[in-house]
């Protein structure tokens, strides 16, 4: 689908005719910003007969069943600790490096439950609070012995009020960013495909997918600064990951869908932005994906795990 016409599709005119609040920029890369909408509606898991009959292809399990199964089917993180170092890849498969569960990775999945799943399912998932210190009054920090030992006894994670806080925030700037709540507004949270990539079996469990034409495939991110997040982009995979999910769901689909993804930052001001990638761009990490998936196939057949470090490198930077 042409670039300029995904572009465009964030700038049409309302169907109620209201002009627009203020026009930004020209021609295909006018942007037209309307006064706020209502907030929108707080996302719920769709019920097997109200989901849109367009994302039927997707898979509904939890994500332990999907987890379970990684060790059947590659998935996109598993590629990306492949292409960065077999050795590593193989020391992980084998579970003799254990996985870890630090407290950015709480934060940042609870904040995807909340934006994409709800509060209801938030509330469901994670426990909020913490034990008071009573010399003091205030809470113990989520460091501490006591607050350990206060969370086991919830029997689900715990985040701090300081880090709840955090994530409310997080939810609140995407909920008032114009073309994230508009990627959002309608569609499938944590959908899962699987099919095969060069004849090897892979999976996925995308963040949102929404039907609507021009829309599609939608990653959500966090992010320390949206000033270097392009630079994240790049050096974190993030397009070789949403190329490996574009090409599954156009296996499940028949087509091809557009891409997009939200970062939100996890601190002051908890800015919000929105990328749409490139089909050439993607179409570029696809072939990247497969040469890697190849080199996969061909470590497990000749059961030879490299370092990437094995030759001779010359260093000659001033």
């Amino acid at each position: 689908m042409p670039i300029r016409r995904l572009m465009r599709s964030f700038s049409r005119r309302r169907d109620d005719g209201n002009a627009p609040l203020v026009r930004l920029g020209q021609g295909d890369y006018r942007r037209d910003f309307f006064p706020p909408e209502p907030p929108m509606p707080t996302a719920t898991a769709p019920q097997p007969d109200k989901i849109d009959s367009r994302l039927r292809f997707l898979i509904r399990e939890s994500a332990d069943a999907y987890h379970a199964r990684r060790g059947e089917c590659l998935t996109s993180h598993w590629l990306a600790e492949f292409r960065q170092c077999p050795q590593l890849f193989r020391r992980k498969e084998l579970g003799l490096i254990p996985d870890r569960d630090s407290l950015a990775f709480l934060v940042g999945r609870a904040t995807h439950t909340l934006i994409l799943e709800g509060r209801g399912r938030f509330e469901q998932e994670f426990a909020v609070g913490g034990p008071i210190n009573e010399k003091t009054g205030k809470p113990f920090g989520s460091a501490t012995k006591a607050f350990a030992e206060w969370a086991e006894k919830r029997g689900k994670p715990v985040l701090c009020d300081e880090d709840a806080a955090i994530v409310e925030q997080m939810a609140a700037s995407v909920k008032a960013h114009a073309f994230a709540r508009e990627l959002l507004a309608m569609g499938m949270a944590e959908g899962v495909v699987r099919g095969t990539l060069e004849g090897v079996p892979c999976q996925a469990r995308i963040d949102w997918i929404n039907p609507t034409v021009d829309r599609g495939i939608v990653d959500l991110k966090t992010a320390d600064s949206l000033d270097s997040f392009e630079w994240h982009i790049g050096a974190f995979g993030y397009v070789a990951q949403l190329a490996f999910y574009r090409a599954l769901v156009a296996q499940a689909c028949g087509q091809t869908l557009p891409v997009h993804l939200i970062a939100v930052e996890k601190r002051e001001p908890f800015r919000c932005g929105v990328w749409q990638f490139s089909p050439r761009v993607l179409d570029k990490a696809a072939e990247q994906n497969a040469i890697s998936i190849r080199d996969l196939v061909r470590c497990r057949a000749s059961d030879s795990w490299p370092t990437g470090f094995e030759s001779l490198r010359l260093y000659d930077r001033d």
